[in-house]
C-alpha cells in the first residue's frame, strides 16, 4: 500500500458524505450512528487520502449477516482485523479510498475516535504537530503502512490520553 501524506483536501467532507449517504441506503436498518474520523476529517490536517468512517451499531452480529451489502459496495470484510469487538471493511484494494471502523454503540473505542478528531480540530498546535510528524514519518517509511503507524503510535497514544481528558472537561 502506497503512503502518502498529502494537504488537507476539502472534497474530503463532501467524499464522507456521499459513501455515509450509500452506506444508511444500504445498512439502514444495522447502523445506529455514523461518524467521519481520522485525519481527513479534520479541518486543515493533511492526512493519507483515505476516508475513515466510524459506524455505530447495535450488534456485531448483525452487522456480520450484511457481508454481501458491504460488498456491493465495494468493501472487502475483514473482519475484526486486530482489534477485538471491532469489524473492519476497506475499499480500493491498495489504492484504498475508505475504509470502515465498525463498533457496538457506546464501545470505548467510538468515544476514543470521536475525542481525538474533535480534540485535534480543536487545539491547533496538536493539529500542526501530529501533520508535521506525518510528512516526517511517511517520508522515512519507504510505503511500510506499520513502519508508518509505528511512527505514529506514541503521538497519538499521548494526545488521544490528553483528548479523553479534555472531552470529560468540555
Amino acid at each position: 500500500m502506497k503512503v502518502e501524506v498529502v494537504d488537507y483536501n476539502p472534497d474530503w467532507s463532501n467524499q464522507f458524505e456521499n459513501e455515509k449517504h450509500a452506506l444508511v441506503n444500504t445498512l439502514s436498518s444495522a447502523i445506529e450512528g455514523i461518524h467521519h474520523i481520522g485525519s481527513t476529517s479534520v479541518n486543515g490536517l493533511a492526512a493519507k487520502p483515505i476516508i475513515d468512517i466510524l459506524i455505530e451499531c447495535c450488534s456485531l452480529s448483525e452487522l456480520d449477516t450484511h457481508k454481501s451489502k458491504f460488498e456491493s459496495l465495494g468493501y472487502e470484510v475483514m473482519g475484526e482485523f486486530g482489534i477485538s469487538g471491532r469489524r473492519y471493511y476497506r475499499k480500493g484494494g491498495d489504492d484504498r479510498t475508505h475504509q470502515i471502523h465498525a463498533f457496538v454503540k457506546g464501545d470505548n473505542h467510538v468515544y476514543r475516535h470521536l475525542a481525538f478528531r474533535d480534540y485535534l480540530a480543536a487545539h491547533p498546535e496538536a493539529l500542526e504537530s501530529y501533520a508535521q510528524l506525518k510528512r516526517k514519518v511517511a517520508a522515512q517509511c519507504n510505503h511500510d503502512i506499520e513502519i508508518y503507524c509505528d511512527g505514529k503510535d506514541s503521538f497519538i497514544k499521548e494526545h488521544e490520553a490528553k483528548a479523553l481528558e479534555w472531552k470529560l472537561l468540555t
